[in-house]
C-alpha cells in the first residue's frame, strides 16, 4: 500500500493539506499552503512506534518529515483532519501494508534533543535542586542570542498581556510587567523578590520605573549573565540585581512583593504547598505575591505527560496544575487571594509573536543552535499556540496578600491597577 493510501486512511480522503511521500505518492488537496512531506522509512518507523505527537515530534526533528508553510495551520488542519475513527483490525491492516512487526522490532533511538531517563543526565529526585537545575538549563541555556531573536528586544519569556489588537510584542511585554507592578502596588523605597527572573525584565522594570530595589533569581547561568549585563548596561546596579540561584537558597526576608512569573509550572505539585509557604514567609505583612503561571483548565488531567512532547523535548518535569488547586494552595499557605484573571488568549498572541520571530530569523537560528533544536522550538510555539486557542492550556494570573494579625489587607475596596473605562453617557 502506498504511504499516501495510509494517510487518506487516517485522516480521510479530503485532507485539507498536501501529503508527499518518498515512495512517489500523494494525497491531499495539492497547492494547498500547507504540505507534509515524508522523506525516508524512518519517519514511518518514528510513527509506527510512537503513534501519537511523539512520533510525529521525532520524525520531524530528526527532519525525516517535513512540514512546509505555517506551522500552526498545519497543526490545526492535521488535528481537523484526524476524524476518522479506526478499528484495531484496520489499525494491524495499515501496519501489515507498511513492513509488519518489524517496524516495531528494531527501535529507533530519539533524536539528541530528546530528554530520556536511558540518557541519564536527568537524573536525582523528582524536583530536587540538583535536578531541577538539570531540566531548567536544558531549556532556557540554549543560547542567548537564540533567545533574542525569538523572543525580541524584551527578552521576555511569559506571557505578554496586549493592551489592544494590535498592539506590538514589546508593547504587550512592557504592559505585562507594569501590570504586575501595579497589582503589586510598586512604590519607590519597597523591596521585591522576583523568582524565576528570566533575563531581569520584571526587575529592571520595576527598578527603572518604580525606584524598586528589586532582587531577581534564576537556575539558568546564561540568563543571569545577560540579566546582570543588562542591568549596568542601564545603569540600574544599585536597584536591581539578578543572582545565578535556586530560589529556595534565596537567604533574605521583609520583601514586601513576591513576583513569580512563569515559575510555578517548574515547581512539581508534591512541592506546591513548601512553595507558598516559602514565598508566604519571604513576606512583610500587607506584603503582596502576584502568581503568574500556565495551568490545565481542570484538576482531571494528569499533571505532567511523561511521553509527551512538551516534557521530552521542552520542559522536562515541568507540571501543570488546575487554577482551583492552586488557589487553595496559596490560601493553605496563609494568602488571601483577592484577585484572579485568565490570560489564555493573550499567550495565544505572544506565542504568534514568537514564532513570526523565528521565521523571520531561521537560518540564522538554525546555524547558531542546529536544525533539530530550532525545529523542536517551532513545533512547540506552534503546537502551545493551538493548545491556549482551544483552552487546553490556560494561563492564570493570581493576586494575594499577607494579611497582618487584624486582617487587615491594606488593599483598594476596588482593583486599582486598570484604567478606568469611558463610559458612555
Amino acid at each position: 500500500m502506498a504511504l499516501a493510501e495510509v494517510f487518506e486512511s487516517f485522516v480521510g480522503p479530503d485532507a485539507p493539506l498536501e501529503f508527499a511521500a518518498y515512495d512517489g505518492s500523494r494525497a491531499g488537496a495539492a497547492g494547498s499552503p500547507v504540505k507534509v512531506t515524508v522523506r525516508s522509512p524512518v519517519a514511518v518507523a518514528y510513527l509506527a512506534q510512537a503513534p501519537s505527537e511523539l512520533g510525529l515530534a521525532r520524525a520531524y526533528v530528526a527532519g525525516h518529515l517535513d512540514v512546509e508553510g505555517d506551522m500552526y495551520e498545519a497543526l490545526a488542519r492535521i488535528t481537523k483532519a484526524q476524524s476518522v475513527s479506526l478499528t484495531m483490525a484496520e489499525k494491524l491492516r495499515l501496519l501489515q501494508s507498511l513492513g509488519g512487526p518489524k517496524l516495531l522490532l528494531h527501535r529507533m533511538p530519539p533524536p539528541p534533543q530528546e530528554v530520556t531517563q536511558s540518557r541519564r543526565w536527568l537524573t536525582g529526585r523528582l524536583h530536587s535542586k540538583s535536578r531541577d537545575a538539570k531540566a531548567i538549563s536544558h531549556h532556557y541555556d540554549v543560547s542567548n542570542q537564540f533567545y533574542e531573536w525569538v523572543l525580541g528586544p524584551s527578552m521576555a519569556y511569559t506571557c505578554a498581556c496586549y493592551p489592544h489588537q494590535d498592539a506590538t510584542l514589546e508593547e504587550a511585554q512592557a504592559n505585562k510587567f507594569d501590570l504586575v507592578a501595579r497589582k503589586l502596588g510598586l512604590r519607590e523605597g519597597m523591596r521585591l523578590l522576583d523568582v524565576g527572573c528570566g533575563w531581569g525584565g520584571m526587575v529592571m522594570h520595576a527598578a527603572r520605573e518604580y525606584g524598586v530595589k528589586a532582587l531577581g533569581v534564576t537556575l539558568s547561568a546564561q540568563q543571569a549573565a545577560w540579566a546582570q549585563a543588562a542591568i549596568e548596561r542601564e545603569g540600574l546596579s544599585g536597584l536591581a540585581e539578578v543572582r545565578h540561584m535556586d530560589y529556595r537558597d534565596v537567604p533574605e526576608t521583609g520583601f514586601d512583593a513576591v513576583s513569580s512569573i512563569g515559575l510555578t509550572e517548574h515547581i512539581g505539585k508534591q512541592n506546591l504547598p513548601s512553595y507558598f509557604a516559602f514565598l508566604f514567609g519571604k513576606l512583610n505583612v500587607g506584603g503582596r505575591l502576584l502568581n503568574h503561571c500556565i495551568t490545565r483548565p481542570d484538576n482531571i488531567e494528569p499533571a505532567i505527560r511523561k511521553r509527551g512532547f512538551i516534557n521530552r523535548y521542552v520542559f522536562p518535569d515541568g507540571e501543570l496544575e488546575g487554577p482551583g488547586y492552586l488557589i487553595s494552595l496559596m490560601h493553605d499557605a496563609g494568602f488571601e487571594v483577592r484577585h484572579e484573571e485568565n490570560l489564555r488568549e493573550h499567550y495565544a498572541k505572544t506565542l504568534a509573536a514568537w514564532g513570526d520571530n523565528l521565521d523571520a530569523h531561521w537560518k540564522e537560528a538554525v546555524a547558531e543552535v542546529g536544525q533539530g533544536t530550532a525545529r523542536v522550538w517551532r513545533l512547540y510555539m506552534a503546537g502551545s499556540r493551538l493548545a491556549f486557542d482551544r483552552n487546553h492550556i490556560e494561563l492564570h494570573q493570581v493576586l494575594c496578600v499577607r494579611l497582618g494579625a487584624d486582617g487587615k489587607s491594606g488593599m483598594p475596596l476596588r482593583p486599582d491597577w486598570e484604567v478606568s473605562p469611558v463610559l458612555a453617557s
